[in-house]
């Protein structure tokens, strides 16, 4: 790809990334960890140990993984909780104004997310900015699994759509799955430092590190296959 030639197509992440809803993610994990007994934890904590798949992060603290029972109740839990705080959260700032200029500039951007897409969909119109998109996708299936299948999937839907391909794009995101999911498909990545993850872990993942959004899309712009 050469400027001008083939425009750069932005895949989003929705959680800890266009929607600030990381304190929401906290107290609902904090929720769930009372069930199995453990104490709650900080946001620096859950930035250090976060990681996918989410048993493994919940090992991380419980010393095993949980037993199937405790983790579907941890995660029904999680998500009821989590629902209740997520409608006092916002947009990450400036993400209203960023998505439109991208759009405006006459390129394509997606939205491929680990909610649930039944829940997704409504919540994202809710914020005024579905129209923005020319995909918006949630997870289907269980909860707490990796991103790369569902961006293999989430790529496949948008090869209809004016050429889009992985190598013409960059995922942006606030985990190291994220960038991983990136990987597994062909495409490029950036990460945030504002969601689930501490800076020294995502630099971890050896693909640019940035503390704002702003940044991000600047940096996905210098991009070129």
């Amino acid at each position: 790809m050469t400027s001008g030639t083939t425009r750069t197509h932005l895949v989003w992440d929705w959680n800890g990334t266009l929607l600030d809803d990381t304190h929401a993610v906290i107290q609902a994990t904090n929720a769930a960890f009372a069930e199995v007994e453990l104490a709650p934890i900080t946001l620096e904590q859950y930035r250090e140990m976060y990681t996918i798949p989410i048993p493994r992060f919940y090992e991380r603290f419980l010393g095993r993984l949980p037993t199937e029972a405790e983790w579907e109740r941890m995660d029904g839990i999680f998500h009821r909780y989590y629902a209740e705080q997520r409608v006092a959260c916002g947009l990450t700032a400036g993400v209203e104004e960023l998505l439109h200029q991208w759009q405006r500039a006459g390129r394509s951007q997606s939205l491929l997310s680990m909610y649930g897409h039944e829940q997704l969909v409504p919540v994202v119109r809710g914020y005024g900015i579905e129209p923005r998109f020319v995909r918006v996708e949630g997870r289907t299936g269980p909860s707490g699994g990796s991103k790369a299948l569902h961006m293999e999937r989430h790529f496949e839907a948008l090869a209809g759509v004016d050429g889009i391909a992985p190598e013409n794009s960059v995922v942006i995101g606030d985990a190291v799955d994220d960038a991983v999911a990136a990987a597994h498909v062909g495409a490029r990545a950036v990460l945030y430092t504002g969601g689930s993850h501490s800076r020294s872990s995502l630099e971890g993942a050896g693909v640019p590190v940035v503390d704002s959004l702003g940044e991000a899309v600047a940096l996905a712009e210098t991009f070129a296959a």
